[in-house]
């Protein structure tokens, strides 16, 4: 009775870890399949098509959505990344690193929250709901992971580079943008691409601070969905998982790169 409990409990962890995986890449899997689907109707399978890509690649309203979408991302990772490393350079070794805990509460405070709070703040001070407060959303997010990320690595950098760089009569800004950013250029890369991602997929904050005038890819696809799934739809999300799936790659393989550059 014992050895039959001893290799059913053996098999629990291998069983539930299987379980978990497919509840996790199946409807992602079967996205995929239908995504190539010739029939209109998703639940059913007819045959083989790259229909609904060339839909896609001829829809203007996509490509406006795409647009808005990477001009936000890529305006909230420069200003994210910029902000970043003068706090941490400024406030590293003085009273105001105590302060970096703050923006630790971007993991922990539920997203809606943010949104909510961002366009109460908006709207108190009267400011038109646009691509600018979309894209001040969008930093405000960006900091909570740049700032940790570059804090952690800049902790870790030789103080002899600096205080060498000093003794030699340069300036601050001549050691941040001689000596400091070249040693952080992979944890700014690693956390601006962090953000570009987050920034790409972010739906709940975009709809709160883009105004009636604005629309991202997110809140496109939310819209389409509205009326009905569609294998557009399906062709769409296809298209961004591979391009997530790309990014995310390259991240971690710069999180590798540095953990055996430490070792």
């Amino acid at each position: 009775m014992a050895q039959v409990k001893s290799s059913f409990s053996r098999y629990i962890l291998p069983i539930t870890t299987v379980g978990m995986y497919m509840f996790l890449y199946i409807p992602i899997i079967v996205l995929v399949i239908f995504s190539f689907n010739s029939k209109e109707y998703t639940y059913q399978w007819s045959s083989f098509s790259l229909r609904w890509y060339y839909e896609l690649f001829d829809s203007i309203e996509i490509w406006d959505a795409l647009k808005n979408s990477l001009i936000v991302a890529m305006s909230s990772v420069i200003l994210s990344i910029t902000m970043g490393v003068l706090l941490v350079f400024y406030s590293a070794h003085s009273y105001f690193k105590k302060a970096f805990l703050l923006f630790y509460g971007n993991l922990v405070v539920p997203e809606i929250v943010l949104a909510v709070g961002m366009l109460s703040f908006f709207t108190f001070f009267s400011m038109p709901l646009g691509i600018t407060t979309l894209i001040a959303g969008h930093t405000l997010i960006g900091l909570g992971y740049v700032v940790p990320i570059v804090y952690a690595r800049f902790i870790e950098l030789d103080k002899r580079y600096t205080e060498a760089s000093f003794d030699l009569g340069a300036s601050n800004g001549q050691t941040l943008l001689r000596v400091i950013l070249p040693l952080l250029s992979p944890a700014l890369f690693a956390s601006g691409l962090l953000v570009f991602i987050i920034s790409l997929d972010d739906f709940i904050l975009s709809f709160f601070c883009a105004g009636a005038t604005m629309q991202t890819l997110p809140m496109y696809i939310f819209a389409m969905i509205r009326s009905g799934a569609t294998p557009v739809v399906s062709a769409l999300s296809t298209l961004l998982l591979v391009i997530s799936s790309i990014l995310v790659l390259i991240f971690s393989s710069l999180q590798i790169k540095k953990t055996d550059m430490l070792q």
